[in-house]
C-alpha cells in the first residue's frame, strides 16, 4: 500500500510541470488579448503609471508595454544622464518600443528669442539642436520639439515670421543629414502659456511651407488646439501634410481622454482612417489619483480606441 502511494504521489509530481505550464500558457493567452497593442500609437510619459509599476523607469516601461502601449514620450531626455539614457535605450529596443518626442531646445516662456532675429540668440538655438542630434541617436529617436519663443512686441508679426523661419532653416541643415525631423508646437494663450508666438495651426502650416524642410513639421497638439481654435478635424484635414506628430489632453483640465469636452472617439477614428502610422504623445495628467487612477486612464484609451 505504501509503494502504491508512494508511486501515485510521483505520477502527480511529474504531471505537475505539464499541468501548471498549462495554466501559464492560458493565462499569458488570456493576457495577451486583454493587453493587446492599441491601435492608434499612444505614448505615456514616465511617472503615468509609477503607483502600479513602481518608480523605476525600467519598470514603468515594462508596465507600459504589458499595457499594450508600444512608445514612449519623454520630454525631459536630454536632461537625462547618459547612462539613463542608454539604458533607456536598450529596454525599448528588447521590448520593441519607439520613442517619441523630446524637448530640443531652451525654451523662451517670458521674451523673445528666436521672433527677435537676435543672432546670438539664434546661434543659441542652433547648437542646442545640434547636441539633440547625439540625444536623438542615443535613444533612437526620430522627432524632437521646437517652441519658438515668445513674441516680440516691439516687432510686427510679418518681421518675426521671417526671423522664426530663418532659424529653422539653419536647424534644419543640422536635422536633415541625421533623417530627424523637429515638430514645432502650437501653445495656447488662454490656459497655459500667453504670449508664446506660435499659437495655431494655420500659422505653423504656413511656416513649415516656408522652411520647406522634412526636417520641419507640425506637432499637432490636440489639447492647445482646442482651446486655440476649435475646429480640429477640419484643420487636420488642411494641414494633413506637414502634420509629423500629436499630443493628446481633454479640455478643460487637460486630463486624459473622456474626462472633457472633445469627442476624442471620433477623433482617433478620423485619424486613424487617414492611415496615420505615427506616435500620438500623451502629454496629459491623470484625473484621479493613485492605482485605480491610472488603471482608469488605460481604461479610457481603450475606450476611445475601440472604432
Amino acid at each position: 500500500m505504501k509503494r502504491r502511494k508512494f508511486l501515485k504521489k510521483n505520477v502527480i509530481l511529474a504531471a505537475a510541470p505539464f499541468v501548471t505550464s498549462g495554466l501559464l500558457a492560458r493565462s499569458f493567452s488570456n493576457k495577451m488579448i486583454s493587453e493587446r497593442p492599441f491601435k492608434l500609437n499612444y505614448a505615456p510619459h514616465f511617472g503615468m503609471f509609477k503607483n502600479n509599476a513602481g518608480s523605476d523607469l525600467l519598470d514603468q516601461l515594462q508596465f507600459m508595454h504589458d499595457q499594450g502601449f508600444r512608445s514612449l514620450e519623454d520630454n525631459g531626455m536630454k536632461g537625462r544622464s547618459k547612462k539613463v539614457q542608454n539604458n533607456i535605450a536598450k529596454k525599448m529596443e528588447r521590448l520593441g518600443m519607439e520613442m517619441g518626442v523630446f524637448v530640443g531646445h531652451k525654451i523662451y516662456w517670458r521674451e523673445p528669442n528666436l521672433t527677435s532675429g537676435d543672432k546670438s540668440l539664434q546661434d543659441e538655438f542652433v547648437n542646442n539642436i545640434k547636441d539633440s542630434v547625439e540625444v536623438a541617436k542615443r535613444v533612437n529617436a526620430t522627432w524632437m520639439t521646437v517652441v519658438p519663443g515668445h513674441v516680440d512686441l516691439k516687432k510686427e508679426m510679418a518681421y518675426q515670421t521671417a526671423n522664426v523661419v530663418e532659424a529653422l532653416r539653419r536647424a534644419s541643415d543640422v536635422l536633415e543629414p541625421h533623417n530627424l525631423v523637429m515638430v514645432l508646437e502650437p501653445l495656447n494663450w488662454w490656459s497655459n502659456h500667453a504670449g508664446q508666438f506660435l499659437s495655431e495651426i494655420p500659422q505653423t502650416y504656413q511656416i513649415c511651407r516656408a522652411v520647406n524642410s522634412p526636417s520641419c513639421k507640425i506637432l499637432f497638439d490636440i489639447y492647445h488646439q482646442q482651446i486655440s481654435e476649435g475646429n480640429l478635424i477640419p484643420n487636420m484635414d488642411k494641414s494633413w501634410k506637414e502634420i509629423a506628430y500629436f499630443q493628446i489632453g481633454d479640455n478643460p483640465g487637460r486630463k486624459e481622454p473622456t474626462t472633457g469636452e472633445i469627442n476624442y472617439y471620433n477623433v482617433f477614428k478620423h485619424i486613424h482612417s487617414k492611415g496615420y502610422k505615427g506616435i500620438l504623445g500623451m502629454e496629459h495628467g491623470n484625473s484621479q489619483k493613485g492605482k485605480a487612477g491610472e488603471l482608469q486612464v488605460i481604461k479610457a484609451y481603450r475606450e476611445v480606441d475601440s472604432f
